[in-house]
């Protein structure tokens, strides 16, 4: 292996931990988006301001991990991270329920980042 290409690789990794918690980050903003149209009223500004807050905030990681992943990569393990942890959000939190093609859709949303990780 050359030298640069372990510090490309080290730099790839890095970059792509930080997509996923760009990812954790931004599904905590939705949640608070979420939470703010739950309740009686229309809209409850606190929590939709700290969820705004919370998601803008994500903007500036995206300068570095731009830097470093194709764009498309970049893309694909976003839109996964972000189903994956909204999915779980969902289930776990609000209580929704998973169809078959839903989940069908999610297998092949993993399956597209085995692949992307695979020839990126």
């Amino acid at each position: 292996m050359v030298f640069g290409q372990g510090v490309l690789m080290e730099k790839t990794g890095i970059a792509l931990l930080l997509i996923i918690l760009l990812s954790i980050v931004g599904v905590a903003g939705d949640f608070f988006i979420k939470l703010s149209g739950n309740g009686p009223k229309y809209i409850e500004y606190k929590w939709f301001i700290l969820g705004l807050a919370i998601y803008a905030s994500t903007a500036f990681g995206w300068f570095f991990v731009m830097k470093e992943i194709k764009l498309a990569t970049l893309g694909a393990f976003y839109a996964v991270s972000i189903v994956l942890l909204l999915t779980a959000v969902g289930v776990f939190y609000f209580g929704e329920k998973l169809n078959y093609f839903e989940m069908g859709g999610i297998a092949a949303a993993l399956v597209s980042v085995v692949l992307l990780m695979r020839f990126a």
